[in-house]
Parts: C-alpha cells; structure tokens; sequence
C-alpha cells in the first residue's frame, strides 16, 4: 500500500471507535427500606432448586421433566441462540472483510482502418484476453462508534434474551408446582367428600332402622337420604376437576396427558419450607424480568448512540493485489504483481430528516423502555408485598379452619351418639353434618391456599437466580 494510504489508514485505526454518546446510565430509584408486610421469621433466601423444599419425590420428577421438555422452554433457548447468532453479525461488521478474486476477461472486437476521415472496417476482428488473481481487502472505519453501538445493542438483546429464558424457566417451574398442588388439594377433597358420603351412609342406615322399628319417621330418612345424594353428587365433579389438571401437566412438561403416570396423593404429607424475602434493594439482581427491563434499557441506549453517529461520514478502505497479465502461462511472474488501494468517504446531504427521525424514534423507544423498567421494579415489590400478605393470612385462616374443624368434628361426634340414643331430632344431626363437611371442604381450599401464596412468594424473589450469576453471552 503506498505511504500516501498508509498514514490515513493507521490515523483512521486510532480514531475509530470514538463514541458519541450518551453514556449509560442506571436508572435513579426510589427503593424501600423494607417490606410493608411483615417478614416471615427466620427462612432463608430461595436456593436454586427451592422446589425440593417442599419434600415431593413427584414434583421432582415433574419439574425435571418440565425443565428437559417443555416446548416453551425450548422456544426461549431458541430465542438465545437466535440473539447470539446476531450478535456474532453485529459484531462482524468491526473486522474486516478479506476475500479472494480469479477473473478472465475476453473480448473481441472489429478492425478498422481509416479512409480520410472515416473508419472503414476491415473485415477482420481482433481478439484480447487476461487474467487476474489476487485478495481484497475491505474495512469500514468505525470512527463514531456506529458500529460498536449496533455491536453494544446486540449484546444487550442477547443478554435479554437469556434473562428472558430465566423468567419463562421459573413460570412453568412455578405453573407446574402449582397445577400439582391443585391436584393434591382436589384429590384431598375428593378423599373429604368420600368419607363425608360414608359418614352420612352410616347414619341413613341407623335411621333407616329406626324408622323400621318406628321410632323415625319416613321424612326424616328422605331428609338424610338427600343429605347423602348431595354429598355423591360433589365428588364427579371434583373428579373431573382433578383429571383436568393432571392433564394440564401434560402441556407443561412437553408430554401427552396418557403419559402422565403419577396420581396426587396430599397436601397434608408435604413440607412448607421457610422462605426469607430479605431487603427490598437486593430483589433487582433477583429477578430475571427486572434484569430484561434493564437490558433493553442498556440496548436502547446504544441505538442512540448509533443514530447519532449517523450524522457523520462514513470512511471504507479497500484494497486488492494480486497477479494480472494477458497470458496465463506468465501469470505469476514477477512483472504480473500488481497492487492498489482506495480509500472512499460517503456523506449523506439531504435525506429528507430521515436521520432526525430516526435518533428521535431511538430516543423515544429509550423513554418507554425506561417506564418499562421502572414499572417492572414496582411490579417486583408488589409481587413480594402481595405473597407476603397472602401467605400471611392464608397461614392465620388454616389455623382457625383447622379449630372450626375441630370443633365441628366434636358437635357432630355429639349429635350422631345423641341421634342413635334417641335423645335428639334429625335437624340437628343434619346441621353439625352439614357444618363439618363444609369445614373440612373449607379446610382443604385454605391449605392449597397456603401453598399457593408460599410459590408466589418463591416466584415473586425470583426464584433462586441472580443476575450476576449469568454468564454474559459470547463476543
């Protein structure tokens, strides 16, 4: 390359990359000091693998199942891939492009001869033909950043993408965990409603005799009778609410609800593991969709820096050499080397504002991604405040279910050994049955409900996982 190309190349090399701004910069926030509902006691923060706390060898292997298989986990791994690859694109366009070149060109072409002043032809043609090989050499001079800023743009959209995974990761780990503890309290109510129904059998029988020794009259069998025909008829129901959602874990774990095998036992067999919230300013490196938000934020930023950059001239460099003669049997001679360079600088005139229009659009999408990100941390307090209170007060109700049912078990202890002495009235039998089944019923509801607001609270920490635990994606 000739020293004239030379000294402007290498000026170009040291300039390139000169950013225009503007820097990033992590929102300002106004965070909390603490949670306004109260802390659970003790507890520690979610491990990676919280769901085994819960002590259920089933939804071990139905969360596994659902991390290795589930099509909208794959789906978000795609989505990774996809990000990365471009990423790699973004990041190619700071290199530069060497490639090769082979050409033979021929022409022929008629013979003249001039006559005075006219070109007469001659009837006879001339032929020429030669042949060139060599590299080339193409570079873009990123001298204001534009291209490190789409490069900056990429990664920040592949990191998303990988925060984006984690957040899809933890919905079906979370969805699973509640779609199976739905079926444990369905099952559970199903078992209630089946003892209640034997309950009730008993006494019908007890008063059926009576009624045949005539000592109970016919309406009070028929009014248990209908006593025990509603209990039955609440039990298909709940059946079919239980096989619903034993096939919903079919789509959650990528597989047919035929090849769901396990069945729902209790809730009352499984553990309720503590979990601590800890301090409202570390929950923004906890949650995966916080981290996205920000990412965005970070890719956002970069767009405008490449719609600035925009503004000035663009600088490419070429060059080629090689071997080029007229015979290819003398190709690659010493007197066939040849050699040359270009430097070309493009600058835009008058687009119509289309540039204006497109920092503006830039700077835009960064002021809505930035109440995007804002929103998701409220959000992220709010999911937290939310769980804390229900598995507060959920815990506050089951204990008093559990009394009411304790009660409600004694007064119809008391009324059936009364009925069969004879010393009291059908009403009254019907009542206290009618009162424990409910709260038994009620009981089995308000536990799901615990456990309900015990996985919320796991998702609402997010789950285990931490930012600064994600590996940041290839250059």
């Amino acid at each position: 390359m000739p020293i004239s190309l030379v000294r402007p190349a290498l000026a170009l090399v040291l300039l390139g990359g000169c950013s225009l701004g503007p820097a990033y910069h992590a929102p300002q926030l106004d965070l909390p000091a603490s949670y306004r509902a109260a802390a659970t006691e003790g507890g520690t923060w979610p491990a990676e693998d919280w769901w085994q706390g819960f002590a259920s060898p089933e939804l071990d292997a139905l969360i596994a199942d659902a991390r290795a298989n589930s099509p909208d986990i794959q789906a978000a791994v795609a989505r990774v891939r996809q990000a990365d690859a471009q990423l790699r694109l973004a990041g190619a366009s700071l290199w530069p492009v060497v490639g090769v070149s082979a050409s033979e060109q021929w022409a022929r072409s008629a013979i003249s001869r001039r006559v005075g002043s006219q070109l007469v032809p001659t009837g006879r043609y001339g032929e020429s033909r030669s042949f060139s090989v060599g590299p080339t050499v193409s570079w873009e001079a990123d001298l204001w950043g534009r291209l490190a800023a789409g490069r900056e743009a990429a990664a920040s959209a592949a990191l998303a993408t990988r925060f984006d995974e984690r957040s899809v990761a933890l919905s079906v780990v979370a969805a699973v965990a509640s779609t199976w503890f739905q079926a444990l309290a369905l099952q559970d109510r199903v078992d209630v409603a089946t003892r209640n129904l034997g309950d009730a059998e008993r006494i019908l029988a007890a008063i059926t005799a009576r009624a045949q020794a005539g000592t109970a009259s016919q309406l009070d069998v028929s009014q248990q009778a209908a006593l025990v025909a509603g209990v039955r008829a609440r039990i298909p129901g709940l059946r079919s609410q239980l096989e619903q959602q034993v096939n919903a874990l079919g789509v959650l774990t990528g597989r047919a609800p035929a090849a769901i095998t396990v069945r729902p036992g209790t809730l009352a067999t499984l553990a309720l593991p503590s979990v601590a919230p800890g301090l409202p300013s570390e929950l923004l490196a906890r949650r995966p969709d916080v981290a996205a938000a920000e990412a965005d934020l970070r890719g956002a930023n970069a767009n405008i820096k490449a719609a600035r950059a925009a503004f000035f001239p663009s600088v490419t460099l070429s060059g080629r050499a090689g071997f080029e003669n007229i015979a290819l049997a003398t190709l690659f001679g010493p007197g066939s080397l040849f050699a040359s360079a270009v430097a070309t600088a493009a600058q835009s005139i008058f687009d119509g504002g289309a540039r204006s229009a497109t920092l503006e659009r830039n700077r835009g999408r960064y002021d809505e991604l930035l109440a995007n990100y804002r929103r998701a941390v409220i959000e992220a307090f709010t999911d937290v405040e939310n769980a804390l209170q229900a598995w507060r007060y959920s815990s506050e109700q089951e204990g008093l279910s559990r009394e009411a049912v304790a009660t409600s078990q004694r007064a119809a202890d008391i009324a059936r050994a009364q009925l069969l002495a004879g010393t009291i009235d059908l009403i009254a039998v019907l009542n206290a049955q009618n009162t424990l089944f409910s709260n038994l019923d009620t009981l089995a509801q308000v536990r799901l409900a615990r456990f309900q607001a015990l996985l919320a609270l796991y998702k609402a920490l997010g789950g285990g996982w931490s930012a600064a635990e994600l590996a940041p994606p290839p250059a």
